[in-house]
């Protein structure tokens, strides 16, 4: 059998770690979570925990990385894809759906995270971080499937994450009011209302041009 090297023992000890972490922080909360429990949990000792991370918020930090990895991976996939609006909206929704799904205890870890942020400058910055980075790859994905709209990408990848962070948060708040498909939906009422608001402008650009064409002749 091969033995591991050094490298492959810390990424598997990082990812047993980042593991287990989830679980102790979904049972315990953030604040009554201990490093020696994230530790215990994934049968490594304190010492362990320490050469892969500074703290807490760090271990949670390479959590959200991995989220927003895999998120950013799915979306592109969708847009590069020729589905209809109505297909790769409902799409979106269900994908999305399913990662609450396969992880229930996520948002709620987030938000808890999110709240903790609030109080704690540094780690908001590091927090920022991330979130201005997901806006960034966004609006490149948004930008390399060709979207015309009345607002940058970037703003558009604001308001989708806000949308998500908002249903997220109600379905924790009143889980019955929150139906599975009711992501794609949004997702679907959004880009038509872009489509139109284009169309408008476009409307309007074309009838300035004409007046000004006729007002010249």
């Amino acid at each position: 059998m091969t033995r591991m090297t050094r490298a492959e023992k810390q990424a598997q000890t990082r990812e047993c770690l980042l593991h287990a972490a989830g679980k102790v922080f979904s049972r315990r909360g953030l604040q009554q979570a201990s490093i020696d429990e994230v530790a215990g949990e994934a049968g490594y000792t304190k010492g362990a925990f320490y050469a892969n991370f500074k703290s807490k918020e760090e271990l949670f930090l390479a959590m959200l990385d991995e989220k927003f990895a895999q998120r950013l991976e799915e979306l592109d996939e969708l847009m590069a894809g020729d589905g209809t609006l109505a297909d790769t909206t409902r799409r979106a929704g269900e994908d999305y759906t399913q990662s609450l799904r396969a992880d229930p205890e996520w948002e709620r870890l987030f938000f808890e995270f999110a709240a903790h942020a609030a109080r704690e400058p540094e780690f908001r910055e590091e927090l920022a971080t991330r979130y201005r980075a997901l806006r960034e790859a966004k609006a490149q994905i948004f930008e390399r499937a060709g979207m015309k709209a009345p607002v940058s990408c970037e703003d558009i990848a604001t308001m989708t994450f806000a949308m998500a962070n908002g249903l997220a948060l109600e379905g924790l708040v009143e889980p019955d009011a929150v139906p599975d498909e009711m992501y794609g939906t949004m997702l679907y009422a959004f880009f038509r209302g872009l489509k139109a608001m284009a169309a408008d402008e476009e409307e309007r650009l074309a009838q300035a041009d004409g007046a000004s064409r006729a007002a010249s002749t």
